[in-house]
Parts: structure tokens; sequence; C-alpha cells
């Protein structure tokens, strides 16, 4: 990184800009948190519980009041549902709330931090929050979340917009507790097990601070660099990749493309740089969570790392990625093509059946 600005007090916020972000974050909710899978959702629930009541990570929730405050919260979507998203109340005027850049040109003068915007399924996510650190590179920015004021139920804890690269420590960390959490309850990912030993996590309930401090330090890292690897994967790509994601209405289609992405991005920046650290613990953290779509298509990058593993030698790890870097280039190119043959409506069908045939085995 080029220079960076660190910002330490917690500077004072107008109370309509917070209740603005809420709201906005609560009619996200209303809207798509009931989608997710029961298990998913009162997880989520529980851990939000904990962040607006101020209870650490680890402490035990009380069911009662859980169950109060989850039925107060179900109340106030019902009322917010068909709500539409206000824009930002700012001194220099009011600001659509999805346009970030405007909003942090103001906001980040004052030591705040303001990340919105479209996930899966066209879900959207509001954060304000302080602004602990802004940090510029050649070609894209980068600014860091402290302590947060609104936030939606399950926004990401790192998100490229254009060119600037969004990180939020306090999610990142609840989402790695969430991790270390799901592994003591159920122990049969053993590439999380080993990333989750290299940092100092026991099986016990024990103390897990300086662990966590540990991880969310270095997955932090690992997931400015997968952003990178956005930046370079859109380069590659152009705007019409955007278009297309935003096209797709069917869910098997969005999940391979965006894994398509994922990978291409990580073979292009995340794999090699971890790999040429030497970052065991991160690399074991990342085969560790390939799930779902990403672990269907890229097999091959699981027989590396068990290679390594079994080795010792990362040469298999890094022949994956170098590997993955054209086989995702030529995936994502082909979805490409599809879209623009098919056509807005007609290239789903067409991507979902994409993934039989696009998996990178070596």
């Amino acid at each position: 990184m080029a220079s960076q600005r660190s910002v330490t007090a917690l500077p004072p916020v107008p109370a309509v800009l917070v209740e603005t972000v809420r709201r906005n974050c609560l009619i996200a909710d209303a809207r798509h948190a009931r989608d997710m899978a029961m298990c998913s959702y009162l997880l989520a629930m529980r851990e939000h519980y904990r962040l607006e009541v101020g209870l650490p990570l680890g402490r035990e929730v009380p069911r009662k009041r859980l169950g109060e405050w989850l039925e107060a919260r179900e109340r106030q979507w019902d009322a917010l549902e068909d709500a539409d998203y206000a824009p930002l109340p700012l001194e220099g005027g009011s600001i659509d709330p999805f346009d970030c850049d405007a909003a942090n040109a103001e906001l980040g003068d004052q030591g705040l931090f303001y990340s919105a915007g479209l996930g899966r399924g066209a879900r959207p996510h509001f954060c304000l929050a302080v602004l602990k650190q802004r940090l510029e590179a050649p070609g894209h920015r980068v600014l860091v979340a402290g302590a947060e004021y609104a936030a939606d139920l399950v926004g990401p804890p790192a998100a490229l917009r254009g060119e600037t690269i969004y990180l939020r420590e306090r999610a990142l960390r609840r989402w790695l507790w969430t991790r270390i959490e799901e592994w003591r309850w159920r122990r049969s990912n053993r590439a999380l097990g080993r990333a989750l030993t290299a940092y100092g996590v026991s099986g016990d309930e024990g103390d897990s601070d300086a662990a966590l401090d540990a991880m969310t330090q270095a997955e932090g890292e690992a997931m400015l660099l997968h952003e990178q690897g956005e930046l370079r994967a859109a380069a590659l790509l152009g705007p019409v990749w955007e278009e297309m994601l935003a096209a797709l209405d069917e869910p098997r289609s969005e999940l391979v493309v965006r894994a398509v992405r994922d990978h291409l991005a990580d073979c292009l920046v995340t794999l090699p740089e971890l790999i040429a650290r030497e970052a065991h613990a991160s690399l074991h953290f990342h085969a560790g969570n390939l799930h779902g779509m990403r672990r269907e298509l890229f097999p091959g990058w699981l027989q590396a790392y068990e290679t390594w593993v079994e080795t010792g030698s990362l040469a298999s790890m890094a022949a994956a990625a170098e590997a993955g870097r054209g086989h995702w280039l030529a995936q994502a190119r082909r979805l490409l093509a599809l879209h623009a043959a098919q056509g807005e409506g007609g290239a789903a069908a067409a991507i979902a059946a994409l993934a039989l045939d696009a998996t990178l085995k070596l």
C-alpha cells in the first residue's frame, strides 16, 4: 500500500443519519432475512442480538430475551417490508443510499465509513461505522470499518464496489467466531480444524480472544487479497460481467457465475500470494471454507491441498493456482458468450448447466 491514515477517535454522528441507515438495514432484512434456511436464520439472528445488546462473543444468550427480541424484530419487519430505501441526509444534500463514493467523499472527512451494495440474490446491504483506516494504493483504495453504528443482518465482511474495497473488522470477527463454534460442534471439517489449530484455537470453550485476534488480522489480509483479485478479474472481464450477474434470476446460475469469478480472483491473486508468504493457517482456512458450488467446481484445488498436507510441499497448490488462472478465465468468457448469445432471459439454464463440464480436476 502506498499510504495509510488511521482514525482512532469515535466521531459524533448525526442521529438522523444513523436512524436512516438503520431503517434501510431493517427494510433490507424485512425483504430478505426470512429467505434464509432456518438454521442459518436463527444463527444470524442470535449474533445480531448479541451485537445490538452488546453481549461479548461466546457469551450465553438468554433464550427468553432472544425470543422476545426476535418477535419484536419480525413485527418491525412486517411494518417496513413495503417501504422504500431512504436517501442519506448529509450536509451536502440527500444522496442515493447506494452511492458509496459520494457518501464517503463527505463522511470520510468526518471519520466515518459507509458501504452499500447488492449481494447474493440482489439483496441490499448497508453499513455505517467508524472509519478505522483508509489505505490508498495504485488503482484502488481500502476503507476499514471499526465500531459499527448500523448494519444489516448478514452484510459481508469484505466487498468490492467500483475501485474501493470495504473491510468490516467487527463483521469479520463475528463471522470467524461462528466458524470456531461450528467446528467445536461438528469436527468433521479437517481443513478448518487444521487452520484453527494453527491459530491456537483449542477444542474447549475456553478463552479464544488471542487466537481470534490473530485470525481476524490474517484472514482480513486474505480477504483483501481476494478483493484485489476481484479487481484484476474485473479488468479482464469488463463491465458486462456485472450486467450479466444482475440479469440472472435463477439461483443455481447465479451461484455458478459467482463461483467462477471467485475462483478466478483467487487464482490471480489470493492463492499465489498466500503460497508465496507460506501462510499455512490461511491456506488451511481457505480449503476449510470451500463449500457449495465453489467446492463442486474446483475439486482439483482440494486434491492439491491434500497433497500439500501429505507431503509438506506447496508445489501442488502453486500448480493448481497456475492452472486455475487460465481455466477460470476461459470459463468466465464462456459465460459472457452465453449471455451475449442468448440475452438476459435465455442464458440462465445454459449457465447453470455449465457447472457440469466446467470443473477443474487437474
